[in-house]
């Protein structure tokens, strides 16, 4: 991700705050599929179906990804809705409404068996990596970039 033409076919680079993001967002997706992977140690692990599916949708999500280095405005809120919208409130609903039903963190931490403690780790770090990576994405440099383009 070096450069990408301008309207007037002039390359410009990247930025920083744009390459940084791409990798946060890709940190991202690389986190919910080791989550998907370690989910088969569970007691109730994900169908074939269920795995394929969520391969199938974490490599489209990456190709997308890799297209703002194009600088196409398009593709970042394609990137913001689909990963950092939508994507985030699929990643939040379940544990809040665990929470919202009475669920306790401190007993759910005390009997969590090991693969259980990964799963929530990797989600924390899912979650992390999703909001400093849009936070990235519309950055003032990373905003000047997309609008050259």
């Amino acid at each position: 991700m070096t450069a990408a033409p301008t309207r007037t076919g002039t390359p410009t680079p990247v930025p920083a705050t744009v390459r940084l993001s791409v990798l946060l967002w890709l940190t991202a997706i690389t986190a919910g599929a080791a989550e998907v992977l370690v989910r088969l140690l569970l007691p109730e692990p994900p169908t074939p179906a269920q795995l394929w599916a969520r391969f199938a949708i974490y490599t489209a999500l990456a190709v997308l990804v890799l297209a703002l280095h194009t600088g196409r405005g398009a593709v970042r809120w394609a990137v913001a809705v689909l990963l950092g919208g939508i994507g985030t409130l699929s990643l939040v609903v379940e544990p809040a409404t665990w929470l919202l039903a009475g669920g306790s963190p401190t007993a759910f931490l005390a009997t969590a068996d090991g693969p259980t403690l990964l799963v929530t780790g990797l989600r924390v770090a899912h979650i992390a990596a999703v909001l400093v990576a849009l936070t990235l994405l519309f950055r003032p440099t990373a905003s000047e970039f997309f609008r050259r383009h």
